[in-house]
């Protein structure tokens, strides 16, 4: 896939980080090579991936401030199949002094992402709860964003401010930043005003809005404390299984997207060849006018 997304909505509490974990191990399971990057203070994405965020030698404070190669702050999760960037509280000293950087501040994770970006088919960013200079940074390194809600009113505003802050990162530094979709979670059924907004998230985003629900579960909200995605907690729960079929989604929609090009291509290449079939043939010798001699 060779695609950076960002997970992101400043709204907390629905579900990035579940989202971030439970994909990157659910692609890796497809046998792609992940890497997932904590860049939230709180550092529940690195908690969730098994890994003792107080114990921290080296991550995403010290990537970002340009005190360590990114390279020497990964570490492998033995239970999910991916390489994670953690974090901790120290990133939020890092935010401090980005803001204090009078250029180049909202490129550092861009930079320091730029010499690993080949080594993986995946790569996820998980972004704090806040329109900040962490998730900006995110948003700049990303090729595209994924935005994980619940269906209902609050984070529909929160989804309003979040497409706002992309158009301005789009024309500010990150051309080629686009939406990944929009992903509901925590997702009940039995909610009127669940389904109404899901009814209205179809009609606007269309195709951009992912036809997997990731459903409530209670292994989903339980596996962040035996430190291991749901995945390797309960493979056959409902939440796990959602998590893999999101997964089986992405997959498919690149390779249709890979297949649209390629059909395109092969069109244009035709009508080029035509064009210059057309163009290289001779032209007919003149005839004769009617009662010329001939000598």
């Amino acid at each position: 896939m060779k695609r950076v997304i960002a997970i992101a909505n400043q709204k907390g509490g629905v579900g990035k980080t579940t989202t971030a974990v439970n994909l990157a191990a659910s692609l890796a399971a497809t046998r792609r090579r992940v890497l997932l990057m904590d860049l939230d203070p709180q550092g529940n994405a690195t908690m969730g991936s098994g890994i003792d965020k107080v114990q921290l030698q080296r991550g995403a404070c010290e990537v970002l401030l340009g005190e360590s190669e990114l390279a020497a702050a990964l570490v492998p999760v033995a239970e999910g199949d991916f390489m994670l960037l953690p974090s901790n509280q120290d990133l939020t000293a890092a935010e401090v002094r980005l803001l204090t950087l009078p250029i180049g501040r909202e490129i550092k994770l861009r930079q320091a992402l730029q010499p690993k970006r080949e080594a993986f088919d995946v790569i996820l960013i998980d972004c704090p709860p806040a329109l900040n200079m962490l998730t900006v940074n995110a948003l700049v390194a990303a090729d595209s964003v994924l935005i994980p809600m619940q269906c209902e009113y609050y984070a529909l505003e929160g989804l309003s401010a979040l497409l706002t802050t992309v158009d301005q990162i789009r024309e500010a530094a990150n051309p080629q930043l686009s939406i990944e979709g929009v992903l509901r979670t925590m997702f009940d059924p039995r909610n009127n005003l669940a389904n109404e907004v899901s009814e209205q998230l179809a009609t606007h985003f269309g195709d951009k809005l992912f036809r997997t629900i990731i459903p409530r579960n209670i292994r989903l909200a339980e596996a962040p404390s035996f430190g291991k995605p749901a995945l390797f907690h309960d493979r056959e729960s409902r939440g796990a299984l959602a998590y893999l079929a999101l997964a089986g989604e992405m997959i498919r929609r690149e390779e249709e997207a890979f297949a649209a090009q390629a059909q395109a291509a092969v069109a244009q290449d035709s009508a080029f060849a035509a064009a210059a079939g057309t163009a290289a043939a001779p032209e007919a010798p003149p005839d004769h006018a009617i009662g010329e001699d001939t000598p």
